[in-house]
């Protein structure tokens, strides 16, 4: 009798369990905590066993970052697809227009500010790191934005910021002509043609969306892979043209699972892998070790968390004196709290470090400085807080 009347009091226990586990999974899925949760798994790893953990992140890095990655940066860019479309926050041309014309203020003012800070540093020779200051990490840089802003304009304005950032980037590695691998000619005339094949499966009705990853995706994916660019982006210029609905369902909002539309259908399927993926991708690229601060590490992220929010901030500003206009609930404190966002580089700062300069001190100082970049987090919440922005906001203000 006993027994039985110990388990009967076990088996809340276990029911609660039982239902608990699956609705922490999903919180964790839903508010992207698999992505912090895989890079603090990293610092501490390549502390505790770092030879293990470079063999693991030599195995991994190329599936995580050039394929897995491939479907969480699809699903950033549906955001913006439709976000831009008929009652979308970014819909009309002006709106859209607004944050690549930030971008263009949030990447020249903190590449000439970092060369600048490193000359004041004696670190002339850094100079030569010059596009880094563009790269915007978008995994991270979401993450952080999703936490302050929460269901927001500013998140798929964040998003399109950040995609014309590292676009911007990309044609400044070119310009720098650093390495001799880049082929931006071949791979562009690739993905033209990519781009093409995407256009005329829309034109044709297909609705499959099998049909544009496993052709027009997948020969955009080689393109970015063979000019040297990040095939992680591939699915960004063939989003676009798989069939949506004509109107904007609402930032974030998870599609009905009832939808036919090819878009919608591509989110059912790729939102949970892509969160999957997200672990992996903090698991891959946060285990930096933590080495000697030597004076010119400091150049970039100083560049990035001073640069990155006045560009941000004078170029919309000229903008929208030119024509264009903000977003709804968008001002300059919102501006201001995205551009702490945008100086998050991290993966991508530490791709543009690999493509830019050989092995040695240099790069190690400006990877370095790009793990420092990472301060754009604790800065954008704090100045979430104190201009009232976001989660933030004041009651007599939050939904002006």
């Amino acid at each position: 009798m006993g027994s039985d009347a110990g388990r009967r009091r076990r088996l809340p226990g276990l029911r609660r369990l039982r239902t608990a586990a699956p609705r922490l999974s999903q919180f964790a899925l839903e508010h992207l905590l698999l992505l912090p949760l895989g890079a603090a798994i990293a610092l501490v790893w390549v502390h505790v066993d770092p030879e293990r953990y470079f063999q693991f992140r030599y195995a991994a890095s190329f599936l995580v970052n050039d394929v897995a990655m491939v479907f969480f940066f699809a699903l950033m860019t549906k955001e913006v697809v439709e976000a831009t479309a008929p009652g979308g926050v970014l819909h009309s041309w002006r709106r859209a227009l607004l944050p690549i014309a930030g971008a263009i203020g949030a990447t020249i003012v903190p590449a000439l500010m970092h060369v600048r800070a490193v000359a004041a540093l004696d670190e002339p020779m850094l100079a030569a790191g010059w596009p880094i200051p563009f790269a915007v990490d978008i995994a991270f840089g979401y993450l952080v934005a999703r936490i302050i802003f929460r269901r927001h304009p500013a998140i798929p304005f964040f998003i399109l910021l950040a995609i014309a950032s590292n676009a911007l980037g990309f044609g400044a590695l070119a310009l720098a002509q650093a390495t001799g691998g880049l082929n931006l000619a071949g791979g562009v005339m690739l993905l033209v043609i990519a781009m093409s094949i995407a256009g005329g499966l829309r034109r044709a009705g297909v609705k499959n969306f099998w049909a544009y990853l496993l052709t027009a995706g997948a020969l955009s994916w080689f393109a970015l892979f063979w000019s040297g660019l990040h095939p992680a982006l591939a699915l960004v210029p063939i989003v676009p043209f798989l069939p949506h609905g004509a109107r904007d369902p609402g930032f974030l909002v998870e599609a009905d699972p009832r939808a036919t539309d090819t878009l919608s259908r591509f989110e059912i399927w790729w939102r949970y892998p892509a969160q999957v993926a997200l672990f992996f991708f903090g698991l891959v690229n946060a285990g930096v070790p933590i080495g000697a601060y030597e004076a010119g590490a400091w150049g970039l992220p100083i560049a990035v968390l001073v640069g990155k929010p006045i560009g941000l901030v004078i170029a919309s500003g000229a903008a929208v004196l030119a024509g264009l206009r903000l977003p709804g609930n968008i001002g300059w404190r919102e501006l201001t709290v995205v551009g702490f966002v945008a100086a998050i580089g991290f993966s991508v700062g530490l791709f543009f470090c690999a493509v830019l300069l050989p092995p040695g001190q240099l790069r190690s100082e400006m990877s370095m400085g790009v793990l420092l970049s990472l301060a754009g987090a604790p800065l954008a919440v704090v100045s979430a807080m104190l201009l009232g922005v976001g989660r933030f906001a004041r009651q007599d203000t939050r939904h002006s």
